[in-house]
């Protein structure tokens, strides 16, 4: 891949891949604190489950650095409780993807622990930061490591000659790198299996159309643009043999979020006995879930269902709905591909297990 999604520069400068601009610009942009890394996630510009989580880690290491800055910070304690207060903020940005609340967790973790071996007083709070930082650069590599392990792993349950469909964007744009859903696909095609993709256009927001399709084309796999609602036809007419997403949460139940319109496409898939496979690493799954019902689901401006690229396509004053996902019950959920293992129903015994490992 000749592109990245995101990186943390040497001079502590956050630079992303604008993803509203895709395919038809490819631009970057640069985030110099914590506060245009929350506008980045809120805004979109960098989205997808995984991506979200690395984002909030360097968010936090900026804002870390400008807790540093403040003339009322002269001890742990006071350090501590600014930079909560940036997490409790990055934590807002994005309520239905727990890999945001995932990452957070961890860098305030290793605040809470670097604070009980400091003389918290005359503590080193640079050192502190610098660990910070290291633990954002640590989230980064894990996930492309991890996304390359699901990819190992759900490989084996891609045929030769499979037609796959996949909704909304679960590739290297949604991750640090390589991607879920699509990294099964990367793997699978790098076992020389003859794979094509089938990628939902994925209103509103367009996903699959503008970032599935300019990712696999600028990999050279093949991969063919639907409208949302002509999934159904192609499963009938036996021209898609297996559907691969992505989540942005899992209860422990199996039950998952993803992008709306997963939902209907997992029922069809069952209707049509065609597998429906969701990647997603360890850390998507929050155990302390027993449902998809109680999964937070985000609402989004309406402007982004009445407009397209800035064009009104519904009449003035009309009412519409946005909300951003919905949640796919574990019935209709053939596998759940992780970087630790495939998973099968019974998915509250599977999910528990290797949480147990």
């Amino acid at each position: 891949m000749a592109f990245y999604t995101l990186k943390l520069r040497d001079d502590d400068v956050v630079e992303m891949l604008d993803q509203r601009k895709l395919p038809l610009e490819i631009i970057y942009v640069e985030l110099k604190t914590y506060k245009d890394v929350y506008d980045a996630i809120k805004d979109m510009i960098v989205r997808g489950a995984p991506a979200i989580g690395v984002s909030a880690a360097f968010g936090l290491y900026l804002g870390a650095k400008s807790v540093l800055d403040l003339p009322e910070v002269n001890s742990y304690e006071t350090f501590k409780k600014k930079f909560f207060d940036i997490a409790g903020f990055m934590f807002s940005a994005r309520p239905t993807a727990v890999n945001l609340g995932w990452a957070i967790s961890r860098i305030k973790e290793l605040v809470e622990t670097e604070g009980k071996s400091v003389d918290k007083n005359n503590a080193d709070l640079k050192k502190i930061v610098s660990r910070i930082r290291a633990e954002s650069l640590k989230i980064y590599d894990e996930d492309i490591e991890i996304n390359k392990n699901m990819g190992r792993y759900g490989a084996s349950l891609l045929k030769d000659g499979f037609n796959v469909l996949t909704h909304c964007n679960a590739g290297a744009l949604a991750t640090a790198g390589y991607g879920t859903a699509l990294g099964v696909i990367r793997a699978a095609v790098s076992e020389n299996k003859k794979i094509s993709v089938i990628s939902d256009e994925t209103r509103p927001f367009l996903q699959g159309a503008r970032l599935t399709m300019w990712e696999l084309m600028e990999d050279n796999i093949p991969v063919t643009l639907i409208a949302d609602n002509s999934a159904g036809l192609l499963m009938r007419k036996g021209k898609i043999n297996a559907v691969i997403v992505g989540a942005d949460r899992i209860a422990s139940n199996g039950d998952v979020a993803n992008k709306i319109g997963t939902y209907q496409v997992a029922v069809l898939a069952k209707e049509n006995n065609i597998p429906f496979y969701v990647a997603a690493p360890l850390s998507t799954i929050d155990i302390n879930l027993e449902s998809g019902d109680e999964i937070p689901i985000e609402e989004r401006d309406i402007n982004e269902v009445v407009t397209v690229f800035g064009k009104r396509i519904a009449p003035e004053n009309a009412k519409a709905l946005n909300y951003a996902f919905d949640v796919t019950p574990n019935k209709y959920v053939s596998a759940i591909i992780t970087e630790k293992g495939i998973l099968y129903p019974d998915y509250k015994k599977s999910i528990a297990e290797i949480f147990r490992k």
